[in-house]
């Protein structure tokens, strides 16, 4: 479905794009195509709102300038145009050695943020192989090269080097991380050791090494110090990158981070630590012979490419020294802000590198289930716990980003720790344009989402309990991966019938419980839950507080099931009621058409005969109507309806008994009575993205939970035609309480 979608889209936009080019055969102005530009833009925002363009504040418009100014400089003559990208070039790389700290160094500038530690192997294996030159990978399968990257590197970044340099993925060496002592995100520097010394008795060469400052995931730094020691004894190259490059640039920096300046290259990305649309990441290296830097693509003799420095070039001069250190402290202390408010919060653990300084923050909803409300059992749920864990916190990352979009808060899985929510304002501050009193919205609505998720989690093992005690018509069904209270299903009665029925049948019913919920006058969300991976026929239940009474919940759940199952089945057996009915009815009128007939005799049934005599000498019948019983199937005599004007065994109205008289005045459904009925449910303003919003509905009465068993009646009179007869059961039924009767004319 989705290829034959976007196979149409495609043949849409080619269609389009010939119409125009056969249309305007001379061309289009540039209003025209201005606007053209715009509608593609902006097509999709009523449809997707969130997704709207982001602001770009005074930097940003420097940085959009100095593409255009590209354009324009790319066609001086070339003189011009060589001393001017000179110039260019020269300030940029000047200006960047100095903002942090790395001296001596030479600049690339390049659109993918990979490329440039693709260009420094190559520079790498020029200088290690003498002969590469000339004879090309012949002589690195001599003497195989290693690279070697540390476990906690994004993802597929040794893969793209081994592919853009055509090396086996055997020249790739994954460092695991500490697992005893020191970070469990660092490189253990003494197994890296290990690995080097085993592949150089391999007669293979350490090329290169691959560190962190700033791991993708949680922010650490690796122990560069060492690594640089390590390098240096095994005549490596050591490549530095991460978010926390970005702090060279402070007044005071760690020294686990300034052990950074020693590297041999490293790359930075100012554009998204500064807020800089559409700006090259810049990779600075040190090396001191330039024709292996030609030869590896570092430089290069053609003018134009020099040109990518000039979006930076303007922007760093706009900025200036102080707006740069500016931009990237307030990212730091917005680090800070949110770690201290964190703290004061239950049931949020937090995990940062140096609570001092770390510009990177992961928190986590964690609790433990053993404080289950009611006493209730845990046995046999710790060990999926860390599943559960990791659902409520994608949700929690889901609400965050959409109540607080300007926080910049993420999802990242880690190996260790599971799902954990991360805040790394040095990539999401300057673009999103984060302040310190969003970081405040942002504690705040951590602070209502919190309660609610700790009393679900305490929750979810009662709502267990209970849907096993209404077995076998309800079954709870386990999903680790939903973050709620559960996921149950109503099992019907299936006698007699085949497996394909018997599962319609249960979609059917389940499908026709949940929309019986989604209209009560409660908080809670009932959906259909996530499409993927999920057994058919579930109602999955979100979200509660911890005044929800999870027994009557339950209890509400299994009796609007069998109220359903009940109804339906009612309805199936109509049918073989009716014909039946109608078969024992054209027999007892037969048989009263009979007495009649002896009682009255053969002339008063002639038409003009009949009506003198009954004239002069009326006859008073003694033959009775009949009513008959849909839900007993039987004919009985309507002489007690005649006698009392009321139907026998018909229950009252005013007699049925309403939950409303349980609950207090204001109170939802499922709520404990010692619950403030006032209150406000803080789910209400939380639900699922996928799920609809439900709207207040009036007090449901347990006689629509429990709905009478007596339904209506239908009176047949000894006189009337079968054939009439057979007409009235065709109809539709009757309101409760109504009667349809065929009196005697």
């Amino acid at each position: 479905m989705m290829a034959d979608s976007t196979l149409a889209q495609v043949d849409k936009n080619l269609s389009e794009a010939m119409m125009i080019l056969r249309d305007e055969q001379s061309g289009q102005d540039v209003t025209t195509i201005l606007h053209l530009v715009h509608d593609l833009i902006h097509e999709d925002e009523e449809d997707n709102p969130s997704q709207q363009m982001q602001n770009v504040g005074e930097q940003g418009h420097m940085a959009l300038l100095g593409h255009s100014l590209a354009a324009y400089i790319s066609v001086l003559d070339r003189e011009r145009l060589r001393k001017l990208t000179t110039r260019i070039l020269s300030d940029t790389t000047l200006w960047l050695c100095k903002l942090f700290r790395y001296e001596n160094g030479s600049a690339y500038f390049h659109e993918d943020d990979r490329d440039g530690l693709v260009r420094v192997c190559r520079l790498v294996i020029n200088a290690r192989y003498e002969e590469y030159a000339s004879e090309g990978y012949a002589v690195l399968s001599a003497k195989q090269p290693v690279i070697y990257q540390s476990a906690s590197c994004r993802p597929g970044l040794g893969q793209h080097l081994c592919n853009q340099l055509g090396l086996p993925l055997s020249s790739l060496c994954r460092v695991p991380c500490n697992t005893i002592f020191g970070s469990q995100h660092q490189m253990d520097v003494a197994l890296l050791d290990k690995l080097i010394k085993e592949d150089t008795e391999a007669g293979k060469v350490p090329l290169l090494l691959i560190a962190n400052a700033g791991t993708p995931g949680a922010g650490h730094t690796d122990k560069l110090g060492r690594l640089k020691d390590l390098c240096d004894q095994y005549n490596m190259w050591l490549h530095v990158e991460g978010v926390n490059l970005a702090t060279l640039a402070l007044g005071q920096v760690t020294s686990a981070v300034m052990a950074a300046t020693r590297c041999d290259s490293m790359t930075l990305a100012p554009g998204q630590w500064l807020g800089l649309p559409a700006v090259t990441a810049v990779t600075l290296y040190r090396h001191e012979d330039p024709a292996l830097s030609l030869a590896a693509g570092l430089t290069s003799s053609q003018p134009v490419e020099k040109l990518r420095a000039l979006p930076l070039w303007l922007s760093l001069q706009y900025l200036g020294h102080d707006g740069i250190v500016q931009t990237i402290r307030h990212a730091t202390v917005l680090s800070q802000q949110l770690l201290q408010k964190l703290k004061s919060l239950a049931s949020i653990k937090t995990s940062v590198e140096d609570e001092l300084s770390s510009p990177v923050v992961l928190f986590k909803f964690s609790q433990e289930t053993s404080a289950g409300s009611g006493g209730g059992s845990v046995e046999g749920y710790c060990a999926e716990e860390k599943e559960v864990l990791n659902a409520f916190n994608k949700w929690l990352c889901k609400q965050l980003a959409h109540l607080v979009p300007i926080s910049g808060v993420d999802v990242v899985e880690l190996e260790d720790e599971g799902i954990c929510l991360r805040f790394s304002p040095l990539l999401t501050a300057a673009i999103l344009g984060t302040q310190q009193k969003d970081i405040e919205e942002l504690v705040e609505k951590l602070t209502e989402l919190v309660p609610i998720m700790s009393s679900t989690m305490c929750l979810r093992q009662d709502f267990r309990e209970e849907t096993y005690r209404h077995s076998p018509w309800l079954r709870y069904i386990e999903d680790f991966c939903w973050p709620g209270l559960g996921a149950v299903r109503f099992e019907p009665r299936a006698e007699g019938m085949d497996e394909y029925r018997r599962k319609q049948e249960l979609e059917k019913m389940n499908a026709e419980l949940l929309k019986k919920l989604q209209d009560l006058d409660t908080d809670i969300i009932f959906s259909t839950g996530p499409e993927a991976g999920t057994e058919d026929g579930c109602i999955f239940v979100g979200m509660v507080t911890e005044d929800v009474d999870v027994s009557d919940l339950v209890d509400t759940i299994a009796a609007l099931g069998r109220d359903i199952e009940e109804s339906g089945r009612l309805l199936e057996n109509m049918t073989e009621v009716v014909r039946k009915g109608i078969l024992e009815a054209e027999l007892q009128l037969q048989k009263a058409n009979e007495e009649k007939l002896m009682e009255e005799g053969m002339l008063r049934q002639l038409p003009l005969v009949g009506s003198v005599l009954n004239w002069f000498s009326p006859v008073q019948s003694s033959i009775k109507g009949r009513t008959f019983n849909l839900a007993a199937g039987s004919l009985d005599s309507t002489e007690v309806t005649y006698c009392t004007k009321a139907q026998a065994g018909r229950p009252s109205l005013q007699e049925t008994p309403t939950s409303s008289s349980k609950r207090l005045p204001g109170q939802r459904l499922f709520r404990r009575s010692g619950a403030s009925s006032d209150s406000i449910s803080e789910t209400s303003s939380i639900g699922q993205a996928e799920e609809r919003t439900i709207e207040e509905s009036t007090t449901v009465s347990s006689s629509f939970l429990h709905p009478s068993t007596s339904p209506p009646a239908l009176e047949v009179d000894s006189h009337t035609p079968s054939s009439v007869v057979s007409d009235e059961f065709s109809e539709e039924r009757q309101p409760e309480g109504q009667e349809v009767e065929q009196s005697n004319r």
